[in-house]
C-alpha cells in the first residue's frame, strides 16, 4: 500500500504554503484537490497510455496486443521519431547530411508539437490513446543537456531545470508511462543486425550508432518521472487506487515471451484497459492489413510482428550463455571489429537494463 503520510506540494500541486503534513488534514479533502488539479491542469493526465521502451525490446509484438482493442484504444507507433529523425528540432545526427531522406520521410516539416498535436487529435476520437516509444527520441544524444524543443516553449529563453527531454514537464504529466527492457546481451545484437548489410538496404539505418541503444535514456526518463512523483512510489500490484497516485508499471521482455497472458493481464490492470484473452490473437486480414499499415514506415524493423498470428508463451528457454560463446557468436556473423563495438555497447548498457530491472514486475 502507497504510503499517503507524504508532504503536499509538488504531488499535491498546491502552494508552498500548503506544504503540511497529510495527517494534519482531512484526508478525503487532500485526495479530492490533488484530483481536482490533476484534472484542471492536465485534461489528458494519466489517460493516453505511453509505453516507453528502447530498440529491439519486443515492443512491437507487445504493440500489437493493444492494436487488437480498436473498439476503445488508438495506436500510436513511435511517432515521435518522426521529429527526431527527420523534423526542423531533429536531435539524431543520422540523416544530418541527408536531405533527400528526411524529405522522402515525409517528416522534414514535423516539429514535436506536431506529433503532440497529432495525439491530442487521436485522442478526440472518444478512445485512448495507445503510444509506443523510444525514450531516446525525447532527448539530445549521448547525455547532452536538454532543452525544450522551440515549438513548445512559453518563450525563447524558456527552460526547465533537471528536465532531461524535450517536452516540458507539463505535457509528460498527461500520459500512464509505463516501460518495456529487454536484456541487452539480445536486444543490441538484433540492433546491430539492422544497421548492416544486407538489412540496412531495407530499414535505411546504414551505420550502427551505439547511442541509439536506448538504454541510458530510458532510465534517466524514468528516474526523472519518479522525481516529479508522476509514476511511483508504489510499485505495480501496490496501489490501492485510493491515493491518486500512479504505479511503477516496469515489464521485461524475457517475462512477457514466458507468460504472455499474465503480462498482458497485469499491464491491463495497472493502466486500466480492459483485458480479453483474444487479444493475444491477431489471425485475421483485418488485423494483419492494419499492422502492415501502421508499420510501413520502419520498414524492415517489424517483419516478425507483421508475419505474427499470435503472442503465445516460447517453448523453448534461451540456452545458456557465456561471454566467450556470444563474443564468438558475433565474431562469425558480424567480424572481428563488430563484435568489438556490440560486446562494449552490451557491457555498457547492462548497469541501465539491471537497474530499471529491479523494479520490474515479478512472474
Amino acid at each position: 500500500m502507497c504510503n499517503t503520510n507524504v508532504e503536499l506540494g509538488a504531488r499535491a500541486g498546491l502552494a508552498s504554503s500548503h506544504c503540511l503534513p497529510v495527517k494534519t488534514l482531512d484526508l478525503r479533502n487532500l485526495l479530492r484537490r490533488r484530483l481536482q488539479h490533476r484534472e484542471s491542469t492536465t485534461a489528458m493526465s494519466y489517460n493516453h497510455v505511453f509505453l516507453a521502451t528502447h530498440p529491439r525490446a519486443c515492443s512491437t509484438a507487445f504493440e500489437r496486443v493493444f492494436m487488437t482493442r480498436r473498439d476503445i484504444l488508438k495506436c500510436a507507433h513511435e511517432p515521435f521519431g518522426d521529429s527526431f529523425y527527420y523534423g526542423p528540432e531533429r536531435l539524431s545526427e543520422r540523416y544530418a547530411n541527408d536531405e533527400a531522406a528526411r524529405e522522402s520521410s515525409g517528416f522534414s516539416k514535423t516539429t514535436y508539437r506536431d506529433v503532440l498535436t497529432r495525439l491530442e487529435r487521436d485522442g478526440s476520437e472518444g478512445k485512448r490513446v495507445f503510444i509506443k516509444d523510444m525514450a531516446y527520441y525525447l532527448m539530445p544524444p549521448d547525455g547532452k543537456p536538454a532543452t525544450i524543443a522551440p515549438s513548445l516553449r512559453r518563450s525563447d529563453d524558456y527552460t526547465e531545470e533537471g528536465n532531461p527531454t524535450v517536452i516540458p514537464l507539463g505535457i509528460l504529466e498527461r500520459f500512464r508511462w509505463t516501460f518495456l527492457i529487454r536484456h541487452p546481451r539480445r536486444a543490441i545484437p538484433s540492433y546491430f543486425r539492422c544497421c548492416v548489410p544486407p538489412l540496412d538496404e531495407v530499414t535505411g539505418f546504414k551505420q550502427f550508432m551505439p547511442n541509439e541503444a536506448g538504454y541510458a535514456e530510458l532510465r534517466r526518463l524514468f528516474d526523472y518521472l519518479r522525481q516529479q512523483k508522476i509514476i511511483g512510489p508504489c510499485m505495480a500490484g501496490q496501489s490501492n487506487g485510493e491515493t491518486g497516485e500512479v504505479s511503477i508499471t516496469v515489464i521485461d521482455a524475457d517475462d512477457l515471451l514466458d507468460y504472455p497472458e499474465a503480462v498482458v493481464k497485469a499491464f491491463c490492470k495497472e493502466t486500466g484497459i480492459d483485458f480479453k484473452p483474444e487479444m493475444l490473437v491477431w489471425d485475421d486480414e483485418e488485423n494483419q492489413k492494419y499492422a502492415s499499415e501502421t508499420f510501413a514506415k520502419w520498414n524492415g524493423f517489424h517483419n516478425d510482428a507483421i508475419h505474427s498470428k499470435s503472442l503465445t508463451a516460447r517453448t523453448q528457454a534461451h540456452k545458456t550463455v557465456t561471454e566467450e560463446s556470444e563474443n564468438e557468436e558475433w565474431r562469425q556473423k558480424y567480424g572481428d571489429e563488430a563484435q568489438k563495438v556490440i560486446r562494449a555497447c552490451v557491457d555498457e548498457n547492462i548497469p541501465h537494463y539491471e537497474y530499471l530491472k529491479s523494479f520490474a514486475l515479478k512472474f
